[in-house]
């Protein structure tokens, strides 16, 4: 992109940069012995994986258009552009647009940030994008306030890419150039949740908890209290030999042990831990899997919170960055980038064509606008609307009424 004046170069000399490394090691990093990062998170807590899958996944999963605003105040698929396509089919050669924008979608979630490429025709239209690792990119701030883009290669050298030629979607931002994943905002609960599952992981790997004691009416010489010592470790420790009982003769006696205060209390704790780490994502608990106090109608409302709440707002970060990125001033006049998150809430039938129903009385909706969100083919005379007896204009004429 060549600007007048030289105001933009892909070479200057004093800049303002982010480096991503260093960005991890202060914002990702919890105080204390258990580091909070992407990587520790996922690989302890099973409902960090659930929540940035469920919201990757899902918001991948609904149709992402580019619409045509009409003169009359409608709208219509812009299919005649490149990069409808590249939104909607594949958005490189080597990924189909699901792959990609789930890419960027974890990325988003996990480090706050989410790059990738643009490629563009002679007319400047978007023809391809291509995904970039968080940790590749560095973001520089020239002189002018623009941005700019430098890319390390995994083969070796760097790139750089100038602010019309990279898309950013960025998370929460403190200074309005590099977004904040949840990890970093809630890094003290993730690095409690990491702390738990560690400590359980100790226990499981290195504890001893038999299903009872054996215990000697004499005391033991010190060869018969190593060989016991030896023969318990033995039978008993290990994860592979929880819950095994070991016998020996010479007047044992055997006691049972029972779960203690603490143990129930660190249980109780994890799952409160799994709780906070869900409210950061901003995932009902019954999305990942967390239904000690799911009944059949707070299921069904958190399954709507899940889309209003949080894949709503997640839609429109998106939306909002494409639209700046990916269209040109001129262009926004006209096009608009958007999600259908209407797919999501089609799992009721009996709710959806309730709401057909009401929308074909009141004359919002025609047979074949209702087709047409049911992916059926449009019918002959489908397109007419109806409009109810008691709206019609008081002195109207039948032939009005039936206009």
């Amino acid at each position: 992109m060549i600007w007048p004046f030289k105001r933009e170069t892909r070479n200057a000399a004093t800049i303002a940069s982010s480096d991503p490394y260093l960005a991890e090691w202060f914002s990702l990093r919890g105080q204390g012995p258990s580091a909070v990062n992407p990587e520790t998170l996922l690989s302890n807590s099973a409902v960090a994986v659930r929540c940035v899958n469920i919201r990757s996944e899902m918001l991948a999963s609904v149709g992402l258009f580019l619409l045509r605003r009409s003169a009359d105040g409608g709208r219509a698929r812009a299919d005649d552009l490149a990069l409808y396509g590249v939104l909607h089919d594949l958005a490189n050669p080597q990924m189909t647009a699901f792959e990609a924008r789930e890419f960027l979608i974890r990325s988003l979630d996990l480090t706050g940030n989410a790059y990738a490429r643009l490629e563009r025709d002679g007319r400047g239209q978007v023809t391809a994008i291509y995904p970039l690792p968080p940790a590749d990119v560095v973001v520089e701030t020239l002189p002018s306030g623009r941005l700019r883009y430098r890319v390390s290669q995994r083969s070796g050298g760097t790139f750089v890419l100038l602010q019309d030629e990279a898309l950013h979607i960025r998370g929460p931002s403190r200074d309005g150039v590099m977004g904040l994943s949840a990890i970093q905002y809630g890094r003290q609960a993730m690095a409690l949740r990491v702390a738990q599952s560690e400590t359980a992981k100790a226990l499981v790997d290195n504890g001893l908890r038999p299903s009872g004691v054996m215990s000697y009416a004499e005391r033991l010489t010190g060869d018969a209290r190593s060989k016991v010592r030896e023969s318990v470790r033995e039978r008993l420790q290990g994860s592979a030999n929880a819950g095994q009982l070991i016998i020996m003769d010479g007047g044992a006696k055997y006691s049972p042990l029972a779960w203690s205060a603490e143990d129930a209390e660190f249980l109780a704790s994890q799952k409160l831990s799994n709780e906070d780490v869900a409210r950061l994502f901003g995932v009902p608990p019954t999305s990942v899997g967390i239904t000690d106090k799911a009944t059949y109608s707070n299921t069904e409302q958190e399954a709507r919170a899940l889309v209003a709440n949080c894949l709503g707002p997640l839609a429109a970060r998106v939306e909002t960055a494409m639209i700046r990125c990916l269209l040109t001033p001129e262009a926004r006049r006209t096009l608009y980038i958007e999600h259908d998150l209407a797919a999501l809430l089609r799992g009721d039938v009996r709710a959806r064509f309730e709401a057909y129903r009401i929308g074909r009385e009141i004359g919002a909706l025609s047979p074949n606008d209702i087709r047409r969100r049911e992916n059926d083919t449009p019918i002959p005379g489908g397109d007419t609307y109806h409009q109810p007896a008691n709206w019609i204009p008081l002195g109207s004429s039948p032939e009005v009424a039936n206009a």
